[in-house]
């Protein structure tokens, strides 16, 4: 879970299937695709989520089926 940045621990119970490295996220977009679902991708550096970050994230899951969200490192905000 931790590269280059402080990292956040162990997700919480529920979450844990949910969390992939990039190429296993790769696969399962390749996967809802030919399953014909509409996949939104959206990024961010999310470390104090607050009320924009749920709505801005509401927001993308409504354009598709499924949301993918990449996290930004502290680095690329900075």
């Amino acid at each position: 879970m931790k590269e280059g940045g402080t990292g956040a621990g162990t997700p919480r119970p529920g979450y844990a299937g949910k969390i992939r490295d990039r190429e296993a996220a790769v696969a399962a977009v390749r996967a809802w695709q030919r399953a014909g679902k509409r996949v939104v991708f959206t990024n961010g550096c999310f470390d104090l989520v607050h009320l924009g970050h749920v709505r801005y994230l509401d927001a993308a899951r409504a354009l598709g089926d499924i949301l993918v969200v990449g996290l930004n490192a502290d680095a690329s905000v900075r």
